[in-house]
């Protein structure tokens, strides 16, 4: 019974996740298309600019699981090596949004 209650608790976390990203989706993109037809923003073509912070957020994300593997080695106890692990690929994430920040400035408005 505890193994249904916990896959009904990942079901439902995991279907509010893609509700909550469709929802932000479709409202950004209709944001857009508003701004753009009554000439307040133009359209631009930003697949570089998307690959660009794609590749930072994807890159800091798997560095920080690379930097990770080295408290899986340590003799920690399961709680403490849970939180560095999570918290090493939380930050490098982080570092990797704050790049792709900075990169999407410097080369953006080229």
């Amino acid at each position: 019974m505890e193994n249904y209650q916990e896959a009904l608790g990942a079901l439902f976390l995991m279907s509010g996740i893609v509700v909550i990203v469709f929802i932000i989706a479709k409202y950004t993109y209709l944001i857009k298309k508003a701004m753009i037809e009554k000439g307040l923003a133009t359209p631009t073509n930003s697949k570089k600019a998307q690959y660009i912070d794609i590749g930072c957020i994807v890159g800091g994300l798997g560095f920080g699981l690379m930097v990770s593997t080295i408290f899986t080695s340590m003799e920690l106890s399961e709680d403490t090596t849970d939180l560095l692990v999570w918290g090493t690929i939380l930050i490098c994430g982080a570092i990797g949004l704050v790049i792709a920040h900075f990169l999407r400035n410097k080369f953006g408005n080229k």
